[in-house]
């Protein structure tokens, strides 16, 4: 990599120019061991050298199936430097899923460990594009893996002799990161070098992050407020903790362990935080916590906030596919805490009408992100990057009619209305997407997998209000063909093994069937979920 720049066009020279700044200053800890900048930094720069020995390409994809660790932020900054793309797979997901979106991006190269590769091995002869795959540790009896496919030793890959990268502007391809698509398979949105750094200056200039701050990496980092935790970070020169927890307790544990000043997660995980006693001391330090994923329920803010009342709170709303679009500011959390605020620095959010033109006061309209932080559309597929990624209607947001290349943005699809001094509020989303702990989940991707249980007959999945969730995923099922019976416990019990957490439902109702359909012969999913929220009164 070259000498630090003024300032970072790139993903990578975030490290580069925070290790320029201060190379001793602490960039990561996990567990009891700390990395310093200067650290971090050769350690990508030997992983992007490790990844052209290996003839990665210009934005051939790197797939990363990690927990939270230090080889994983070196992995997600390292194929960027080199040139390539990264594609972060929640750790969470099941083999079957990480073979799909492998086999969608064209991963060449896989990122992993000894445990999770044993996992993978029955499914990675699914993946034709796959050539190597790069072992954190050595493992004692490693997996065996199809032809053509070769095995490489983490440190060994980072010891190969330095190289360039290949030529990278700003504008191209820096990573890919799934989200669960309305139609069932997710979707791989992508995302160039400018959109997140861009993002990283707007987030840290709100947040005001600096030198002196501790950020807890508490959500996944394929999640895009999980890795903005990274990208701020490194921007501004502070430290992150990188966090697996198994229970909400491991996150206060941390906080205070680590003085930890800034928190950002969402609304389940806060809910189960109030829950808890916090030590006295994590108020001592904490100077923000922020939530994203979900809108934050009053009970909860004023919980989090009686229990760290100097701490500022940030209600944020964000796409994937724009990486974040507006947050409240602290000062207004009191006056109007149902808002999620007003656009981030650097973009400006639209409320449109069918037509195109725009929203008067408090008329509800779709919400529509204009900007740098702009994604690239859905990986090879035209046809839902058309439904979201949209040119600008003419004459809106001050474009006029001398600008001959039209500019492209995204349409949430969600619905918000702007009061009168400019700020917005949620009304609901068009689609049938459901946002569980965080996650946005499609009901066909649930109802996929119900299918291939063959214990189902028609099923329909639909997202249903739950105190603690956001939503919770309730199913309702008729018995497999030749039964009288569903078996509810055998079903769930399938979900389990095939699903990850989040997406398994929180109900199954039996049916006896056929389902209701809809004029088009479709089962009528939102007849349903009305029905089933009638006969809970």
């Amino acid at each position: 990599m070259n000498a630090a720049p003024a300032e970072a066009a790139l993903l990578h020279e975030l490290i580069l120019r925070a290790a320029a700044i201060g190379p001793g200053r602490a960039a990561l800890t996990m567990g009891s061991a700390t990395m310093d900048y200067a650290a971090l930094q050769q350690r990508t720069a030997a992983f992007a050298a490790g990844l052209l020995h290996l003839n990665l390409a210009r934005s051939e994809r790197v797939g990363i199936y990690l927990e939270k660790r230090f080889e994983t932020v070196v992995a997600s900054f390292g194929a960027p430097a080199a040139g390539g793309v990264m594609v972060p797979m929640n750790p969470l997901l099941k083999a079957e899923q990480v073979a799909y979106i492998a086999r969608d991006c064209n991963v060449r190269v896989l990122v992993t460990s000894p445990e999770r590769l044993a996992l993978l091995a029955p499914v990675l002869a699914d993946c034709p594009d796959l050539r190597h795959v790069v072992l954190t540790e050595p493992a004692a009896a490693p997996s065996p893996l199809p032809p053509g496919v070769a095995l490489h030793d983490w440190a060994a890959l980072l010891d190969a002799p330095p190289r360039a990268g290949h030529r990278v502007i700003d504008t191209d391809l820096c990573a890919i990161l799934y989200t669960s698509g309305s139609t069932g398979r997710p979707k791989g949105v992508v995302l160039s070098h400018r959109n997140m750094v861009a993002g990283a200056k707007s987030v840290a200039s709100y947040l005001d992050n600096g030198p002196g701050d501790t950020l807890l990496a508490a959500l996944p980092l394929s999640f895009d407020a999980g890795f903005s935790q990274l990208t701020t970070a490194f921007h501004s020169g502070a430290r992150v903790v990188l966090l697996n927890y198994l229970l909400p307790r491991d996150v206060l544990r941390a906080m205070e362990r680590e003085q930890v000043t800034g928190l950002t997660a969402v609304p389940p995980l806060y809910i189960q935080l109030t829950q808890l006693e916090w030590p006295a001391a994590i108020g001592e330090h904490l100077r923000y916590f922020a939530n994203t994923g979900g809108r934050m329920p009053r009970e909860t803010l004023d919980a989090l906030r009686a229990r760290v009342p100097r701490a500022r709170p940030y209600l944020m709303y964000g796409l994937t596919e724009a990486f974040r679009s507006t947050y409240l500011p602290p000062e207004e959390v009191d006056r109007r805490p149902d808002s999620i605020g007003k656009a981030i620095p650097n973009a400006e959010i639209l409320v449109l009408r069918e037509d195109g033109s725009e929203c008067g006061p408090d008329e509800p309209g779709e919400l529509v992100h204009r900007g740098a932080l702009v994604g690239q559309g859905y990986w090879n597929d035209a046809e839902k990057t058309a439904e979201r990624y949209k040119l600008l209607p003419a004459g809106i947001a001050g474009r006029q009619a001398g600008q001959m290349l039209p500019e492209v943005a995204v349409f949430s699809g969600d619905t918000v209305r702007r009061d009168a001094e400019g700020f917005l509020y949620f009304v609901g989303r068009r689609d049938e997407m459901m946002k569980t702990s965080g996650y946005r989940v499609s009901p066909t991707e649930v109802e996929e997998v119900l299918y291939a249980t063959r214990l189902v007959g028609e099923c329909v999945a639909f997202g249903v209000d739950h105190p603690a969730l956001g939503q919770a995923i309730q199913v309702i099922a008729t018995a497999p063909d030749g039964s009288d019976v569903l078996d509810v416990q055998a079903l769930l019990a399938q979900c389990r093994q095939q699903m990850p957490a989040y997406m398994v439902p929180h109900g199954i109702q039996p049916m006896r069937g056929p389902l209701p359909r809809n004029p088009n012969g479709k089962i009528d999913r939102k007849l349903l979920a009305t029905q089933w929220g009638e006969e809970r009164g």
